[in-house]
């Protein structure tokens, strides 16, 4: 059956699946990708808001009888396409072929830890102690031990560390509950799967694994197709790259005290070591500087009292590692902690390699804690060499991968020099349902009354809208002065990022009729709110990433070196798809209306401005205030609080 009557007013698609709606563009890209599937070329196909470019690409991965492995940006979409999209698309199509969900090591509960280490840590909370019981009675019930299916603890509970397994506390084929391992269930499901999800890092881990010859996470794929293909270069970087954190010395303390109860019960000398260790920790956290840093390394690298701190938290590993060595005979547990500590010598060692070329040596300090990292500058040759050694159809999709119609940023962040490129336009009537304001007056950006006047020209919006708003921000301190201003000025109910996690935040958002989010980058891509409970999105400014950051800073300057100028090829078009993403919060579907707000004066001031409107959808514009109030009355009149 040709895939075009499957896509058609009375189609497979039709019939089973609620509210499909056949739509030009997604039969064409559709049909884009099935033709890259068979003839096993690569595909970059931009989608906008509303085009169905899930089913554009399921439809033809289950068609092509192929083993498909399809990639996503995050966990959450992850689990959206396993659990929703998939059987629905599955069963509209009448095929039975074999689908597989696979997370990262971390996700899956593993029940040696649980028996072993979950709750061992003193100074616990109500809360936590009340969040421990929950994993505890989950652990018994559970058939796939995704911990996301525990929905009362937050993913950033500390418990959860102790709960789960990484590969270097891992105990392996050795674990006594080897037979029971939820992590190696859900490998040997996805080595049988037709069709495996997973999320770019997991994509970029199984490329790791394989090049250091320590197996694979998954089997080798016939058609790869790569969702949200914005985030992937960012995710190859982060991965690619080397990162230490105090976090993982102190879960390896922590580790080393059970075990040595265990198995060494006599060797107090362990602990009194282990509690030198952890001192050393904090005293170079402490020599690192204050609060919320994210800077080069080498800044402090020739400082005395960085160095000295490093050596002592080097000898203390060293000696421990020492100590532990003849003890390694006395159980599994005390032979992973020596592996470990191993292991977390030889990485601080190559994290701070001076002579890694191409890489960025940073470091980024937290309240309690900090990390060491390494990335690298560019990855395009990085995945030329998987794509080299993966000869397969590769599909990149997502909403934002153009700037003003061309595919050339991406391309070049990937090393992309052959492609079928095609850009499909949402299928949102934007002319007749939004509305662009631009406030004049505003000052600067970097003028330091500036989120006032943001403020300020957002009250009368917010008012004409009756809340039922996002308010986007490039940055936490300015959310941060934002929502004490806003406080002050407006009745609806105040969302504010950060006041309890996000999927509850949104939830409650939705509930409210008239609320106003405040958000960050968080909440500029990823969320789906459709319907008149958001029916306005305000930018306070052009999302140009600040180049004070080490690892933009150094592929700046790397573009640069080359002759390249920096701002028009990598600074301009990843502010331009930032923006897009924060847009496409506004029109989710048909009947949505709304009102985008762009605060930032560069808009009309500065050359690029143009660039920026050019690559949005087709929305009228105004300066006038009244013409917002007119587009909200001609929607009906609105619900009081």
């Amino acid at each position: 059956m040709p895939i075009s009557d499957l896509f058609s007013p009375q189609g497979a698609l039709s019939k089973s699946l609620s509210g499909f709606q056949s739509r030009a563009g997604q039969l064409e890209m559709a049909e884009c990708v099935q033709s890259a599937i068979l003839g096993g070329s690569v595909l970059v196909a931009e989608a906008g808001t509303g085009t169905g470019k899930t089913l554009a690409y399921l439809v033809p991965a289950l068609l092509a009888g192929k083993k498909t492995l399809i990639s996503t940006a995050t966990k959450t979409l992850q689990d959206q396409l396993f659990k929703k999209d998939l059987p629905a698309v599955r069963k509209a199509l009448g095929t039975s072929l074999r689908i597989a969900l696979l997370k990262g090591r971390s996700n899956y509960l593993c029940l040696y830890r649980v028996e072993n280490h979950l709750g061992f840590k003193g100074g616990m909370g109500l809360l936590d102690a009340r969040h421990l019981e929950t994993i505890r009675r989950w652990a018994k019930v559970t058939r796939t031990g995704d911990i996301a299916e525990v929905q009362d603890v937050p993913e950033q509970s500390p418990l959860w560390s102790q709960a789960t397994s990484t590969v270097d506390n891992c105990l392996g084929s050795e674990c006594p509950k080897a037979n029971d391992c939820f992590l190696l269930r859900a490998r040997s499901l996805a080595r049988e799967a037709d069709l495996l999800v997973v999320n770019h890092h997991l994509l970029w881990a199984d490329w790791t694994i394989r090049q250091e010859g320590q197996g694979e996470l998954f089997p080798e794929m016939e058609a790869i197709v790569v969702d949200e293909a914005h985030q992937f270069q960012e995710s190859a970087a982060q991965f690619l790259g080397l990162r230490l954190s105090s976090r993982q010395f102190k879960e390896w303390i922590s580790d080393l005290a059970v075990e040595q109860g265990r198995e060494a019960p006599d060797v107090a000398e362990l602990l009194e070591q282990a509690a030198l260790l952890d001192r050393a920790v904090d005293d170079f956290r402490l020599c690192l500087g204050v609060d919320g840093l994210r800077q080069p390394f080498q800044g402090l690298s020739q400082r005395p009292d960085v160095v000295e701190r490093l050596k002592v938290l080097q000898d203390q590993l060293l000696d421990l590692k020492e100590t532990l060595k003849p003890l390694m005979v006395r159980g599994k547990g005390l032979e992973t902690c020596y592996q470990r500590i191993s292991d977390l010598i030889g990485r601080l060692h190559d994290v701070l390699d001076q002579t890694a070329l191409g890489h960025v040596i940073w470091f980024e300090t937290r309240k309690n804690g900090f990390s060491l990292n390494r990335t690298p500058i560019d990855i395009s040759a990085e995945f030329q060499a998987l794509r080299a050694a993966r000869p397969t159809a590769w599909i990149f999709t997502s909403a934002t991968l153009t700037v003003d119609g061309d595919f050339a940023h991406f391309h070049r962040e990937l090393g992309i020099t052959e492609s079928i490129s095609k850009s499909w336009e949402s299928p949102f009537d934007y002319r007749q349902n939004s509305l662009l304001y631009l406030p004049e007056g505003l000052p600067d950006p970097n003028d330091q009354r500036y989120v006032e006047a943001v403020i300020n020209a957002a009250i009368p919006v917010l008012k004409a809208s009756a809340g039922r708003a996002f308010l986007l921000f490039t940055s936490h301190h300015a959310l941060g002065q934002a929502a004490r201003l806003i406080a002050r000025q407006i009745d609806y109910p105040l969302f504010i990022q950060g006041q309890q996690p996000k999927a509850l935040l949104l939830d409650a958002f939705k509930r409210s009729e008239h609320g106003v989010l405040l958000g960050t980058s968080t909440f500029w891509e990823g969320v789906d709110v459709q319907g008149s409970a958001l029916s306005c999105v305000i930018i306070d400014k052009l999302p140009f990433a600040s180049p004070s950051d080490p690892v933009l800073n150094a592929k700046l300057t790397s573009l640069r070196d080359q002759g390249i100028n920096p701002f028009m090829s990598y600074q301009l078009p990843q502010a331009i798809i930032m923006l897009k993403q924060g847009v496409g919060r506004l029109i989710r579907d048909h009947q949505d209306r709304g009102v985008l707000v762009l605060c930032d004066p560069r808009l009309r001031s500065k050359p690029y401005g143009k660039r920026f409107i050019d690559s949005l959808p087709p929305i009228p514009s105004s300066h006038d205030i009244r013409d917002i109030q007119r587009f909200f009355l001609e929607a009906g009149p609105i619900s009081p609080l």
